[in-house]
Order: structure tokens, then C-alpha cells, then sequence
């Protein structure tokens, strides 16, 4: 099945507290994140990609959108096959928000962790995979890391720096059938650290 990404117009969903527990599960971050990734697709593709049943992945794209997380695809949804489209292109939330609610608060806690080892997973997947990618992909690629003394203003300044830049090159990205381009995974993680591991 050939898929077109989905349009970054959507924007972002700032998560309020039932769209923070709708989405605290694996099988349902895995659904949102490949119709992000690879477009519109049916309950029964993905359960093909996903390696799971169809049965489960209705359900968990029915609890999605319940939370306007995900929507039908209506232009191309027909009476035997429906399709299921992302209703945005990315995800935040606030931990600040859920403070005086431990079950949200919770489900924020899981989803932070999960994100942890989904960015660990893929860092790892680049070094054990690296030498088998040409040069210029190696030499244009960066693991770093900077310790710096900052205010939480000028640590929220500077992220909001870098994802300015991040926006701009996401409005300039290649095209889809470009040859020399590749999806690219950019992360950023910035935090108090006081006592960095040496």
C-alpha cells in the first residue's frame, strides 16, 4: 500500500488531561506515530505493520479519536474499509498542568518514560547501524552534547531558538521523491543536570 505523508499543517495538539490518558499507551503511540510517518492508512494495514489484530487496532483508533488525537478519512473511507488519518503532525504537553491530578500526572510520568526510550531506542539503532550508512550521511550526522549554566528563561529561550530552526527546516524539506534525501531524526533534550555522569 502506497501512502502520502500527511501535511504538517495541522500543527500541534498541546495535550489537555483526557488526551494525555487516551494516549498513554505503547499500542496507541505506535498508531498515532505511523499515521504520522506514513499517512492515512486502515485499521487492518496497520495491524499488518504493527503486528497485532485488527480488532485491536479499531479500538485503540476508536479511544484516539475520542480524543481528537486521530479522525476518519473520509475522501478515502468507503462502506468496507475505513481509514484513519492523524489530526495533527506533532505532540506536547505540560507536566506543570496535571500537579494536583496523580492520575494524569501519572499518565505523564509513563509517557515521558516512553518517549525516553523510544529517542534511547532509535540513538542506538544509529550507532549499531552507522558504518553501514555512506560517508556523507556519517560525517552529516551529530550525537553531541553541551553542559551549560543557564536561568529556566534563558534555557526556555534557547529552546525556543532551536525550534525555530527545526520549523524552518521542516518548511524547507525535500521532496518526497527527491533520491539523496532521507527522513532524518532530530532530538533535543535540554534539562537541569547538576551532576552530570562523567
Amino acid at each position: 500500500m502506497t501512502t502520502t505523508p500527511p501535511p504538517r499543517e495541522p500543527g500541534t495538539v498541546h495535550l489537555d488531561g483526557d488526551q494525555l490518558l487516551a494516549l498513554a499507551h505503547p499500542l496507541r503511540m505506535r498508531l498515532l506515530a505511523v499515521l504520522r510517518l506514513d499517512g492515512p492508512s486502515t485499521a487492518s494495514a496497520l495491524a499488518d505493520r504493527l503486528d497485532t489484530s485488527s480488532g485491536r487496532t479499531s479500538y485503540h483508533l476508536r479511544q484516539l479519536a475520542a480524543a481528537g488525537l486521530v479522525e476518519e478519512d473520509h475522501d478515502r473511507g468507503n462502506a468496507r474499509d475505513r481509514w484513519w488519518v492523524a489530526s495533527h503532525s506533532e505532540t506536547s504537553w505540560s507536566d506543570t498542568q496535571f500537579v494536583d491530578d496523580p492520575d494524569t500526572a501519572a499518565a505523564a510520568d509513563w509517557l515521558l518514560g516512553h518517549v525516553v526510550r523510544i529517542h534511547a531506542d532509535q540513538s542506538s539503532g544509529w550507532a549499531a547501524s552507522h558504518r553501514d550508512w555512506p560517508a556523507s550521511w556519517v560525517d552529516a550526522s551529530t550525537m553531541s552534547d553541551h553542559f551549560l549554566r543557564l536561568t529556566p528563561d534563558r534555557l526556555q529561550a534557547m529552546n525556543a531558538e532551536l525550534r525555530a530552526v527545526v520549523d524552518r527546516y521542516t518548511a524547507e524539506e525535500a521532496a518526497p521523491d527527491d533520491p539523496d534525501a532521507e527522513r532524518c531524526t532530530v532530538i533535543i533534550h535540554a534539562f537541569p543536570n547538576p551532576e552530570p555522569p562523567l
